[in-house]
Parts: C-alpha cells; sequence; structure tokens
C-alpha cells in the first residue's frame, strides 16, 4: 500500500534550540526530509502552505487526569483527547488516579485498551504506588509504562502513601522513573483543622495557599529528594509552586544526566494569589497557586534549567463540583487546550523565547522519559508536529471549549496564537479549528 505523502512548506522550524525556515515532507506516518526547499511534482502529495507560520515538535504532556475509567462524568480519554490535539498536544501521559486506581497490571492493561480505541493522542499511563503493592510494581515493563506515580500528598483519589518505611523500599526496589506529587500531610491537615474551626466547611478559597502551604511542598519535596540521593532512584517531582523548592534542583548537569528532575505548570506560572478574587474555586489546584513572588521564581528556574518540563496537570471537575464549599469543592482544572496558547502569550509578553518552549513542552518530555522518535523535528522521526499562528487572536469562550467539563480557567482570555494544524503520526489531527475523527495514534515506547 503506497504511503500518504504531506509536504508542508514556507514554515519556521522550531527545533533544538533554533528556527529556521524551510519546508518538510512527511511520508506515512514519519518524517522523511527536512530541507530549505522541497520541490514536489507529485500529484500524490499534499500540500500545506505553513504560510511563514511556526512549526513545532507536538507538545508531550508528561501529566494528565483523563479520568477514565470511574470518573467519567468529568471527562474521558475520549474527549480530552480531542481537545489535548486542539491545544497541539499529540502525546500524553496519564495518572492512576481513576476508579479503579491503575494500581495493578489488569487495570492498567484495561486503560490501554481504552486509549487504543479511543484516544486522539499517542498515550501511555503512569502505574499508582501505594502503601501495599510493591509486588506489582515489581511486575511493571518499563519498555510499556511512562513511571510509576506517588501521590506523598493527599489529591483527587485518596492514593496516599504516607508509610516512610514502604516509600523507602519503592524507592530502593524500583528501577522505574518516580514521579511524585509532593505535599506534607501533616502540615496540611493541621492547617486545615485550624481553618475549619475558625469558618466551618466554607473557608474562603484565599486560604487555599496557606493550608496547602509553602512548607507543606518544600518539606514533602525536600524528604523526597533526600531518599532518591540515599537510594539512587530516579526521581521526578511534578508540578512545583513554590520558588523556595527551585532551590532543590541544579542546573549544572545536563539533562540526560540527571537522576532529579523537576516540571512546572501553566497554571503556577500564569495565576497567583491574587486571581482568587475573580476566579474562586477554578483556580484552586494541588499544589495550591501561590504569591506572584512564587510566580516569578518558577519562571526563573525554568529558564536557567533548574526546572526541566512544563506540563498541565489537566484534571477536570464539573461546574457543580466546582461550586461546593471549600472543603468539598475538588482540587485541579482543564488545561490541555489552552496551554500552548497561554505559554505564547507569555512569549508575546516577551518572557520566554519560542526555542525554550519547544525544549520544555516537547523536547525534555522526550528525553526524561526515553520516549522514542518523538519530541523532535527529525528525519526518521514520528511526524508528531504542530503549525502555530503566533497573530491570530482568539477568545475563549464557552463554544469553542473541547473539555467535558465545558469550562476553563481561561474563559474570557483573548490569545494572541492559535494553532491552526496538529499532525499525529504523520495524520492530520485537528485542522480549520475541527478535530479529524480518522484516529491515527499508538501507544508510546520508551527506549529503555
Amino acid at each position: 500500500m503506497e504511503q500518504k505523502k504531506t509536504l508542508i512548506k514556507n514554515a519556521k522550524i522550531v527545533n533544538e534550540g533554533t528556527v529556521f525556515n524551510g519546508d518538510l515532507l512527511i511520508e506515512g506516518e514519519y518524517i522523511t526530509k527536512i530541507a530549505a526547499s522541497i520541490p514536489s511534482k507529485s500529484a500524490d502529495v499534499t500540500i500545506i502552505d505553513a504560510e511563514g507560520n511556526y512549526l513545532l515538535p507536538g507538545v508531550i504532556d508528561d501529566q494528565v487526569h483523563f479520568r477514565e475509567p470511574g470518573l467519567t462524568h468529568k471527562g474521558t480519554i475520549e474527549s480530552e483527547s480531542k481537545a489535548a490535539i486542539a491545544g497541539g498536544i499529540t502525546s500524553f501521559i496519564e495518572m492512576p488516579n481513576t476508579k479503579p486506581q491503575a494500581t495493578t497490571i489488569e487495570e492498567l492493561d484495561k486503560k490501554f485498551k481504552t486509549a487504543a480505541q479511543t484516544a486522539y493522542a499517542n498515550y501511555s499511563f503512569m502505574f499508582g504506588g501505594t502503601n501495599d503493592n510493591l509486588d506489582e510494581i515489581l511486575k511493571v515493563d518499563p519498555k510499556k509504562v511512562a513511571a510509576l506515580k506517588l501521590f506523598l500528598g493527599s489529591s483527587t483519589g485518596n492514593m496516599l502513601v504516607d508509610d516512610p518505611e514502604i516509600i523507602e523500599k519503592i524507592f530502593a526496589n524500583t528501577n522505574l522513573l518516580i514521579a511524585v506529587h509532593c505535599e506534607d500531610e501533616t502540615t496540611i491537615k493541621t492547617n486545615t483543622e485550624k481553618y475549619v474551626s475558625q469558618f466551618g466547611d466554607d473557608i474562603p478559597i484565599k486560604y487555599h495557599p496557606i493550608i496547602r502551604s509553602e512548607e507543606a511542598c518544600y518539606l514533602s519535596s525536600s524528604k523526597a529528594i533526600e531518599l532518591a540521593k540515599k537510594t539512587g532512584a530516579r526521581l521526578h517531582v511534578f508540578h512545583l509552586s513554590t520558588g523556595k523548592e527551585t532551590e532543590l534542583f541544579t542546573n549544572k548537569i545536563p539533562l540526560i544526566e540527571k537522576k532529579i528532575t523537576a516540571e512546572v505548570c501553566i497554571h503556577h506560572l500564569w495565576f497567583c494569589d491574587s486571581d482568587y478574587d475573580e476566579k474562586g474555586a477554578f483556580i484552586k489546584w494541588n499544589p495550591a497557586v501561590k504569591t506572584a513572588a512564587d510566580r516569578d521564581l518558577l519562571l526563573e528556574a525554568l529558564l536557567d534549567d533548574r526546572i526541566d518540563v512544563i506540563a498541565t496537570d489537566h484534571a477536570p471537575h464539573t461546574l457543580e463540583e466546582k461550586k461546593n464549599v471549600y472543603t468539598k469543592t475538588p482540587s485541579g482544572g482543564p488545561l490541555v487546550q489552552h496551554a500552548l496558547p497561554a505559554i505564547l502569550e507569555m512569549h508575546h509578553q516577551g518572557k520566554i523565547s519560542i526555542e525554550k518552549i519547544v525544549e520544555k513542552m516537547a523536547h525534555n518530555p522526550a528525553i526524561l522519559f526515553q520516549i522514542e522518535k518523538r519530541g523532535f523535528i527529525r528525519e526518521g522521526y514520528f511526524a508528531d508536529l504542530v503549525i502555530v499562528n503566533l497573530n491570530h487572536p482568539w477568545t475563549v469562550k464557552k463554544d469553542n471549549i473541547l473539555y467535558k467539563c465545558g469550562w476553563s480557567p481561561f474563559e474570557g482570555n483573548t490569545f494572541k496564537s492559535r494553532i491552526s494544524h496538529t499532525f499525529v503520526n504523520g495524520n492530520l489531527a485537528f485542522s480549520n479549528f475541527k478535530v479529524n475523527t480518522n484516529r491515527h495514534v499508538k501507544q508510546l515506547t520508551f527506549n529503555r
């Protein structure tokens, strides 16, 4: 069967720290040629004129919660991955805190089967660690599974791992990359009790970053790092939210040599505590959005390479759930459709270069998780690609939000940059603001 061919012409190609004008040829699933100019006289080649817009490698989101199985009133692998490709995300790594939780090989395999049948982006999953599943952890195939996820602070799904002896055993016995949610549970409980005694369940949302405090984050992150150094474990600390935590990480060695790495999420780079008055529970995340000073220090650490990856922590909840009183309002929000436009807005503001955005959202996740043939614009790599127009403003509204939950913390924001095309394995998955229902996705594989 003859391979489908697509020629992208007149693009500003962003890859490995450079921007250059050129053309790119896709044959079947792969990038087969990159050059200043690629002629095409063949009738069987589809030509897409990028019109001088930017061509980026597809975003790899290393932390999403797509809510399937068991929480599908919030979102599904199908609905949220559609939103992801509309946002230029071509590969996702999904978390284990579903119902049932992905803490056994059997439940993990069910999620892979669902994704194979319904996902619109390439996929992998993290396996969940608990206080009593070390035997199952040791069965995990590192070529198939992105990483092991440990919740060292409570969050949606109640997968808290809080036995110090068990945590050390896991760190010492697995070769998997260990990704951690770091917040100290004792600190959070003490703070929560204080404010419940004052306000009851209806605690004003402005106290969220005080309850889930800098102290809670730093105490947990520093302990996890200390344990990783002691055991030699490969550690990735999710969603840093404080400037103080950035001091725990280094930029003195290349990413490929790092054994301890860090991530920051879009919401911690965009929002701060002054936004609670307007946004309320719509920006209630764990860990909490904190001060403007924290936001600035997170960006500084991202730019100087102490922080390695930008992700979303996409975690949808229904509008009804978000209207509950503080103690009953779940933390998390939907972000995959708007993460790339938001960070490109920061590029327009002069805060981050487009080369650095590509490094942190495509190159580095591929390096960090050892993902095979993705994350870069290279000949022989899968054609996961995004064309973005940096001067085509649009406003986030109810009628253009693709999340199943139907809302966004960015609702009402006007972004200057718009995603015009998303390719997944050479297939034009999204264009003209429409999702192509003809799926061509793959399970991510890892070079381990």
